[in-house]
């Protein structure tokens, strides 16, 4: 067993990381199941070991074969196997460890069905019986945990998608804050309110996501309606001096900047200031949006420019 692990792992030098290989413990039993095999093989002449004898030891060492390496393969589906967590890299980095050790359980759990089936077989059972009630049965417990089931296969899309991973922020029908943990039964997430909301995967899956965390920009729009009688010339330099304000602006982008008279409405000149910043985090956003609308007020003060405000004027007739 050890010069066995060895072939396959030439870079550990260390005897006590050989023995803790999970095959090790395997195949260890699998070479004394193997030694005792050949040597009764080499004396069963002697011994009179008759064929129904010998059949049955064939089927012992074939169903312990089975069960042995079986047991290996399932010991090294662990989070500290370098083969599975090369895996893990490939497939998704940022999953998180308790569904990867949920997912790994579940190809325990299948392996070990799969090796059960193949002991059955060699005890000669009939396997289409145990597969028909096997079938009634899955029907049965389907019909009984159906939400279980949905939010399992909505636990494994939001693995295989990734639309988000923990530390994100999420926006969907009626819920809005941090993932904070995601399982295959449900996803928890912190809201704004700091309360903590766990949403079962199957909503999840059936729902638009909107993910603000992947954003590479942020917009900010501010609609500023002047009053009706502002001079034109005034229009012009306001909408002058704002659009050189934001390019003097460290987060804001240059090439999105956009302010533009546009639109004459009941009420006044209606200018649309429109601009992409950097600043993706909310409270920074909020922040740079604050410093912009102060700017924004600062300039209209200076050029004597009003806004306008709803009005009606009501006319009494008696």
């Amino acid at each position: 067993a050890y010069f066995t692990v060895k072939i396959f792992k030439p870079k550990i030098k260390n005897k006590r990381h050989i023995k803790e290989n999970p095959f090790y413990v395997p195949l260890t039993a699998f070479y004394i199941f193997l030694g005792a095999y050949i040597g009764i093989l080499f004396v069963k002449a002697a011994l009179g070991i008759n064929a129904k004898v010998m059949d049955i030891i064939n089927k012992v060492f074939k169903i312990s074969v089975i069960i042995i390496f079986a047991n290996g393969l399932a010991n090294s589906l662990t989070t500290k196997g370098t083969f599975v967590n090369k895996i893990k890299e490939k497939i998704n980095p940022d999953v998180d460890d308790a569904m990867f050790k949920f997912i790994l359980k579940a190809i325990k759990v299948v392996i070990y069905i799969i090796a059960g089936f193949l002991v059955l077989t060699e005890l000669n059972y009939n396997l289409n019986g145990l597969v028909a009630g096997l079938g009634l049965g899955s029907v049965v417990i389907t019909l009984a945990a159906q939400d279980t089931a949905k939010n399992l296969f909505g636990g494994l899309v939001i693995f295989l998608d990734k639309p988000f991973i923990v530390g994100d922020w999420i926006e969907m029908d009626k819920y809005e804050g941090t993932v904070e943990d995601i399982t295959f039964r449900s996803t928890r997430v912190r809201t704004f309110e700091n309360s903590v909301v766990n949403i079962p995967n199957s909503v999840i899956a059936g729902n638009s996501i909107i993910n603000w965390s992947r954003m590479e920009k942020r917009r900010n729009k501010v609609n500023l309606c002047l009053e009706l009688d502002t001079p034109l010339e005034k229009v012009k330099i306001v909408q002058n001096r704002i659009k050189e304000m934001l390019k003097q602006h460290d987060d804001v982008i240059d090439e999105t900047i956009i302010v533009r008279f546009d639109n004459i409405t009941d009420n006044g000149i209606n200018l649309m200031v429109c601009s992409y910043t950097n600043s993706i985090d909310y409270a920074s956003f909020l922040e740079e949006k604050e410093k912009i609308n102060y700017k924004i007020m600062q300039i209209l003060r200076e050029e004597r420019v009003e806004l306008a405000y709803d009005t009606k004027t009501v006319i009494n007739r008696s």
